[in-house]
């Protein structure tokens, strides 16, 4: 197996696994090839040409992943091409949303229980459960870039 073709089965596999989250496989691979490409900026054609999406799917594609804030696009001076790549501690900003999305579920299970005053059951398992990952999150320690941020900060 060539090197192309290791780097090409990496991207699959990054697309298989945000799949299971309801990504579509195009954007997942757009995201494997943005994390693994040299230069890390790319243009839509580079990136088509990469991973083999047609051009059209693959700019609904790359809006979706902008809109979800794991790219980041720019143009060159006297260029039309747009360029596009991993945004900037992307990951954590992903993480951080879905950690937020966690803490407003947590409220509506709360509200839920006061409704039907379940002490048992379906409502308090839900809210048990999102209580806990909710802690888990609360005591976890930043993630590696915000800690780095930190430190510069206090200097």
């Amino acid at each position: 197996m060539t090197e192309r073709e290791q780097l090409l089965e990496w991207v699959e596999r990054v697309a298989m696994y945000l799949a299971r989250d309801g990504v579509p496989p195009i954007a997942g691979r757009v995201l494997g090839w943005l994390m693994i490409c040299d230069p890390p900026e790319q243009s839509a054609g580079q990136i088509s040409d990469a991973i083999g999406a047609s051009r059209a799917s693959l700019t609904s594609n790359l809006r979706l992943l902008t809109s979800m804030g794991f790219l980041d696009w720019r143009t060159r001076p006297g260029e039309r091409t747009v360029y596009y790549r991993m945004a900037e501690d992307a990951w954590t900003v992903v993480v951080r949303r879905q950690v937020a999305g966690i803490a407003a579920f947590l409220d509506i299970t709360r509200d839920g229980l006061a409704l039907t005053g379940q002490q048992e059951g379906r409502m308090r398992q839900a809210h048990a459960t999102f209580e806990w990952m909710a802690k888990v999150f609360d005591d976890a320690p930043p993630p590696p870039s915000q800690a780095r941020a930190d430190r510069r900060d206090e200097a």
